[in-house]
């Protein structure tokens, strides 16, 4: 997605995401959501748990396979819990949801851009120390997500590069300082004469 915002959604409230995200996109910005699973509910799991079981009561009851549907991957949970912040029935609101991405884990095209958090969205901004809270992944889980190993397995590998990488900038950066150091002199001369 050209142009587009990329919020990574760890230790964000999902609520609270999710309305400043619908905001986004009818204002006409793209922004695109990473890292779905590590988002969090206020309340423990059991209590979150019992919340889901109740939502997926909600059915056809002459043919459930007209819906609602009870998606099980928390980028599709996260993606419903948006839609029902937007007018989707609407063309201005389609075209909204057309401007989200939401991603569990970080996919290859977004792992070297740059990404943003939203300070009102953050956990640690909005609810108190003690606050038991429940992830996003953790709620999939137990309501059937079959992904979150992989997800977990693929992020490990991520990180794993990214701290290389890291490592290698740090020591590239020391050695430039290092080399500067060396050639302080040389360019004292230099600057004499005007360079």
């Amino acid at each position: 997605m050209q142009n587009a915002t990329v919020v990574d959604a760890r230790d964000h409230i999902v609520g609270r995401l999710a309305s400043i995200i619908a905001k986004e996109a009818l204002k006409g910005n793209k922004v695109v959501v990473v890292r779905a699973e590590e988002m969090v509910f206020s309340g423990n799991w059991q209590r979150n748990l019992g919340e889901w079981r109740q939502f997926i009561n909600k059915r056809c009851a002459y043919n459930p396979k007209r819906g609602p549907f009870h998606h099980r991957a928390p980028s599709a949970m996260f993606e419903r819990i948006v839609r029902g912040m937007v007018p989707h029935r609407t063309p201005r609101g389609s075209a909204a949801l057309a401007r989200i991405q939401v991603f569990d884990g970080i996919p290859p095209q977004f792992q070297r851009t740059k990404r943003m958090v939203i300070p009102e969205a953050l956990k640690i901004n909005s609810l108190g120390k003690y606050t038991e809270t429940t992830t996003l992944g953790l709620l999939a889980v137990k309501a059937g997500w079959k992904y979150a190993e992989i997800i977990s397995q693929l992020e490990d590998k991520r990180k794993a590069r990214s701290h290389e990488f890291h490592v290698k900038k740090m020591e590239q950066a020391k050695a430039y300082t290092a080399a500067a150091q060396t050639v302080s002199s040389i360019d004292a001369k230099l600057a004499e004469y005007g360079y």
